[in-house]
């Protein structure tokens, strides 16, 4: 649709984790929620649907940029199907990604064969189908669906913290061997933290080892094993050689 017939655009204000960005083309409204679609989503949403123009015969629920919903956004979309429904209003889905997919390929709603949208060309408009969605989420196997992808992100979450964990108890042992490189071989504080992480690379050995290895042979401790040794002398030596 050219841009004539697009009317001024404006986004609401964000409330928690979520924003709807809306945009008329011609009579139709897009509606792109930004965020979480969670408790309280609707808030946000009845003010957007309360400036539509009085002519709207097309309402687009674009979910490119949502990043999540739970069983309490089902709100959000009952809000729309009954906006849409009182008008009445043709109402669309667009551009599932990331969790929101994952809940619909869970729960067996696959994306629908993408048609011609409000425009006329097959851009990725779907067809409606905010009431069958709706209806799946509501399920047992929806909610289901929703639990195992929170089970997911708190295990990521959690797998997150225990690198930042390990991060934090390895400072400590990589500041030493950094002091030791460059008392012992005469670089420089960015040297020899690059020189660290070029041999772990090189050894496919994880920093914190390498690390280690080095405090240990300073104090007195077996000296690492060789295919470390050369990867350290090495990862020195380029560093010596980029030195201006």
């Amino acid at each position: 649709m050219s841009a004539a017939t697009a009317r001024p655009s404006w986004a609401s204000a964000a409330n928690g984790p979520l924003t709807i960005r809306t945009e008329m083309r011609s009579t139709t409204a897009v509606l792109a929620p930004i965020g979480a679609i969670v408790h309280g989503c609707t808030t946000v949403l009845d003010p957007v649907l309360g400036k539509l123009p009085g002519d709207t015969d097309g309402l687009v629920l674009d979910m490119a940029e949502v990043t999540f919903i739970d069983t309490a956004g089902l709100q959000f979309l009952e809000r729309l199907e009954d906006y849409c429904g009182l008008a009445p209003i043709n109402l669309w889905t667009v551009n599932w990604n990331g969790q929101p997919r994952r809940i619909l390929e869970i729960t067996g709603l696959a994306a629908a064969t993408v048609e011609s949208g409000p425009t006329g060309s097959p851009s990725g408009w779907l067809p409606p189908d905010a009431c069958r969605l709706v209806s799946v989420l509501r399920s047992d196997q929806g909610l289901s669906a929703v639990a195992m992808e929170r089970a997911e992100q708190v295990e990521r979450l959690q797998e997150e913290v225990h690198q930042l964990q390990q991060a934090i108890e390895s400072r400590p042992v990589i500041d030493q061997a950094r002091g030791i490189l460059m008392a012992v071989d005469g670089c420089t504080a960015e040297q020899a933290w690059e020189a660290l992480r070029d041999a772990s690379q090189h050894a496919n050995t994880k920093l914190r080892h390498v690390a280690e290895a080095i405090v240990a042979v300073s104090t007195g401790g077996p000296p690492p094993p060789e295919p470390l040794r050369t990867a350290l002398r090495e990862a020195v030596r380029r560093q010596h050689r980029r030195a201006p």
